[in-house]
């Protein structure tokens, strides 16, 4: 055992004496608490379950489980069948202490849904989702996810909220539990055939989505049935599920800031401006979507006799993404040129080492503007799998459970249809940014944004990777067992072994480029469109807003005059290949004692990594690629192998009948993100034989991300419904993913020595760094009378890396408040949740934070018999702006509104 492990090896080791040496009291049982499931006997003498669902039975029962635990979880339980808290998973988790959620996968801007989890101020690639207790593959529908940042979290835009029975959410590790979140699990738990209490159920719900934006209504509709025999020994459970709707994004982006170079012309000119940061584009972007999601859920029990049984499930979800992007830009960075083109007028403006506002008098021929239309026709997402369980009862004390499976996940761009224009052509431009309270004021002199047929119009260029394919696909299999010991505090010992094979790969993608008759005016389109009359309201003014555009279909006329050639084409830059065969073995000690109880464990896991990725090259170079427009290269593989002893330790005490303490001990692992291992690698060969070259990309050397975690709690549950809970924890990441620099050395030619020979590269790439987490979760509920209660909780956290930088997705605060009424036929309830700013990660090779914001939903219920209740759940009411900025306030990135939206459905039972 290394090191690193000798604190948590000894903290294990005085912990269980502690808890061994402690006395020996009489259990006392809860008689106070309702239970939302209680069994009663009737008079005929059989068991009957009473089921209680709403609000208040999943509250109950949510703090049941919690409490029963002997891990430090939290519980999500749905208040009715196909009846969530929220419409999406992840809105429901934000409401968990130390929970936080994003919009987006990474640095392409929020949209209107929740799209990620994330735990404990770290990056949502640490957070593990499971569902019922195994990974699950999932792509990302957007291509800037697919083959940009592309990480190991899963899209929650994936998993509808009425497949789900509960959510477990691990803040403390176990050695029985599967690997791969270093802050914590999420394991999603569906619903199992012989679980119901009749032998038939069937319920459907019917409703429709409406988006203020868009100003458009779409179809919901989700439906289950369920039957099993009157033995209750074999069950089948199917639900499917249909959901449309339109989104609309409209903002304002600022991609990026260029330095004005020291001893450039316009640092010569204008000293007070050397070293200054300029904006490179500022847009009005407006981003519209259709998606359709569908897929479902079958599963099929059989209890072939009271020592064995076994579980076949399958699940499918399959979202099309339709979406159409357009960005009408200032084009700072060909006008300033990073200080060798024009010089800002007189008046110009500079802040907190920015130039905020300047001006730029009319030159002809300059491109002061560029305008990118995208459409994107049949982008897509898609994630499935098929798992098999068997469970086995050998004997009285001993119990075997196996789980044999396979995931796939697909993330595609088929297609990408692209114009870009050069816009306000000679025209002149000015800007003045104003932080982040508001957009930005900018324009293109006296150019008609309305028409593209100004004279200030030329046509640019067509751009955009097609045929994008990214696969993930893992299979697993697993056997736990577990042995009843009843040696004094040794209640039990469960082992197990996993093995599992994974692969995420994108290859054969096609970079497109214009042929000569996409210059031809001829071949233009011909006539134009305008954004909505109401667009960048609530953004701000003084920008472009009735700006013309192409539609979908124009554009995909248009671009009939590219070359999509998948050999010339093919952008090497795009590709990848990560392939991991991973085993994994763990003894778990099960303790149990008058007032305590908890675990012991180890549990210790094999990395095979196999890493394929591209590396830019002289054509001369061995090996090489040469038929690529994008430059010669080669495909460099990397092997690496890596073993990690993972130790934990529960502990629960019982202070008192309604006073709970835990401690948590644990090492945990997760492997790095995929464009962190296999990101193509850009060389910038060295000035002449001797000297060191320069670069970037990934880094196929990276270890696999390791935390020394530590959590403690006090849970104090007062009445019915009711808790009052406190943590600290610490995680001590000794081995983080951070930026940094490695020498490395490639094939290479120079002027002055054309033959191939090795030169040294200094890289910056990805590199094992380390970082810490310090954090404070408060949580209060409780009922208020007999029908009202609410909820609140509070997460204060301190994280950083090495060099005191931020770490990915690290907010200092986050808070809930949810209220809610409950009686036989209404229901009501309404949640507050606000993050404040956090780090995203880089875009552009800039900074890339996310402001604080805060978002207000809500949820009206009407039960009208047993057979028909409606629901009207609101997102977004307050219809926040979300908004980014880069080094400083004072250098925002990107303003964005995407309005609310209304679900109203019918919920019946046959």
């Amino acid at each position: 055992m290394n090191k690193n492990l000798t604190p948590i090896a000894s903290a294990v080791a005085l912990l269980v004496m502690a808890a061994a040496a402690m006395p020996v009291y009489a259990q006392q049982a809860d008689d106070t608490a309702p239970k939302a499931d209680s069994k009663s006997t009737d008079k005929s003498g059989q068991i009957e379950q009473v089921t209680i669902s709403g609000i208040r039975g999943s509250l109950q029962k949510s703090l049941t489980q919690k409490r029963n635990a002997d891990s430090h979880v939290e519980v999500i339980t749905a208040e009715d069948i196909g009846k969530m808290p929220d419409k999406n998973v992840a809105d429901s988790l934000s409401r968990v202490p130390g929970v936080t959620i994003g919009n987006a996968g990474a640095t392409e801007g929020g949209f209107d849904e929740a799209d990620r989890v994330s735990m404990r101020g770290t990056s949502p690639s640490l957070t593990q989702t499971l569902i019922n207790g195994h990974n699950v593959a999932s792509g990302d529908w957007f291509v800037l996810d697919q083959s940009g940042q592309v990480g190991r979290s899963v899209s929650y835009t994936m998993l509808p909220s009425e497949l789900v029975g509960s959510v477990v959410v691990h803040k403390s590790s176990e050695a029985s539990l599967v690997e791969g979140g270093v802050a914590g699990s999420v394991d999603i738990i569906t619903r199992k055939p012989l679980e119901f209490k009749k032998q038939f159920t069937a319920e459907a719900t019917l409703g429709a989505v409406y988006a203020d934006l868009p100003g458009k209504t779409d179809p919901q509709i989700s439906a289950l049935i369920n039957w099993k025999n009157e033995a209750n020994t074999f069950g089948i459970l199917v639900q499917a599920f249909s959901e449309e709707r339109h989104l609309e994004r409209q903002g304002q982006e600022i991609l990026g800031y260029t330095q004005i170079a020291p001893g450039s012309k316009i640092a010569t000119a204008h000293p007070d401006l050397a070293g200054v940061y300029a904006p490179n584009l500022i847009n009005s972007a407006l981003f519209e979507q259709q998606r359709k999601r569908t897929g479902g859920l079958i599963d099929a029990q059989f209890k072939v006799s009271n020592d064995f049984s076994f579980d076949i499930n399958g699940f499918t979800s399959e979202m099309k993404a339709a979406n159409y992007n357009r960005s009408y830009e200032f084009w700072g960075a060909q006008v300033i040129n990073a200080g060798a083109g024009q010089s800002p007028n007189p008046g110009y403006t500079v802040k907190n080492n920015t130039l905020t506002s300047a001006t730029f008098a009319p030159v002809a021929g300059t491109n002061y503007g560029v305008y990118d239309q995208i459409s994107r026709p049949d982008e897509s997402a898609s994630s499935n799998f098929v798992e098999i369980g068997t469970k086995w009862r050998a004997s009285d004390s001993l119990n075997f459970t196996t789980k044999l499976g396979t995931s796939t996940g697909e993330g595609k761009t088929p297609t990408q249809n692209v114009a870009e224009w050069n816009v306000g052509v000679g025209a002149g431009a000015g800007y003045q940014l104003n932080g982040i309270g508001t957009a930005a004021n900018w324009n293109l002199g006296a150019t008609n944004n309305s028409s593209p047929n100004t004279g200030t119009t030329a046509f640019g260029w067509i751009f955009g990777d097609q045929n994008v394919d990214v696969k993930d696909k893992e299979n697993w299999a697993q056997i736990d067992g577990e042995y009843t010991a009843g040696w004094g505090a040794l209640s039990s010992v469960q082992f197990g072994a996993r093995y599992n094979d994974h692969k995420r790969s994108s290859d054969g993608v096609i970079g497109q480029g214009p042929t000569a008759d996409a210059s031809n005016p001829a071949n233009f389109p011909q006539g134009y469109q305008n954004f909505p009359s109401n667009f960048g309201s609530g953004l701000g003014s003084g920008f472009p807003t009735n700006v013309w555009y192409y539609t979908p279909g124009q554009l995909a006329a248009f671009n009939a005059f590219t070359n999509r050639d998948p050999v010339s084409r093919e952008d090497w830059n795009s590709e990848f290949s990560v392939k991991e065969k991973n085993a994994a073995g763990y003894l778990q000690g099960n303790l149990e004692g008058n007032h305590w109880s908890g675990n012991v464990g180890v549990r210790v896991v094999q990395t095979q990594e196999n890493v394929l990725s591209n590396v830019a090259a002289p054509a001369t170079a061995p090996g090489a690629i040469t038929t690529s427009a994008f430059g010669p290269f080669v495909r460099q593989q990397d092997n690496n192998t890596y073993v990690d002893v993972l130790p934990s330790a529960n502990l629960k005490f019982e202070l008192s009948k309604d006073v709970i303490a835990r401690f948590a001990l644990s090492k945990t692992m997760t492997r790095p993100d995929y464009s962190a291992l296999a990101g193509q690698v850009s060389l910038s060969p060295p000035a002449q034989f001797g000297s060191i070259g320069s670069g970037s990309g990934g880094n196929p050397n990276l270890k696999p991300i390791t935390s020394n975690n530590f959590d403690t709690s006090i849970e104090w549950y007062f009445a019915p419904r009711s808790l009052v809970s406190a943590s600290v924890f610490n995680m001590n990441l000794t081995s983080y993913v951070g930026l940094g620099s490695v020498t490395r050395s490639y094939v290479t030619s120079t002027p002055d020595h054309p033959a191939n020979y090795m030169a040294d590269y200094v890289l910056t790439v990805p590199v094992n760094t380390s970082g810490t987490v310090t954090g404070v979760e408060l949580a209060y509920e409780m009922p208020l009378g007999k029908y009202f209660g609410f909820a609140t909780n509070a997460t204060f956290i301190n994280a950083y890396d090495a060099n005191n930088g931020p770490l990915v997705g690290a907010s200092k605060r986050t808070a809930n408040l949810t209220a809610y009424f409950e009686d036989e036929r209404f229901n009501a309830r309404i949640s507050y949740n606000y993050r404040s700013a956090f780090y995203s990660g880089l875009d552009r090779s800039t900074a890339f934070y996310q402001a604080g914001v805060g978002t207000l939903a809500m949820s009206l219920g009407f039960k009208y018999s047993e057979q028909l209740a409606f629901t009207l759940d609101a997102q977004n009411l307050n219809n926040p702006t979300l908004k980014y900025y880069a080094l400083s306030e004072d250098q925002p990135r990107a303003f964005y509104k995407n309005g609310r939206q209304f679900y109203l459905n019918a919920h019946l039972k046959f």
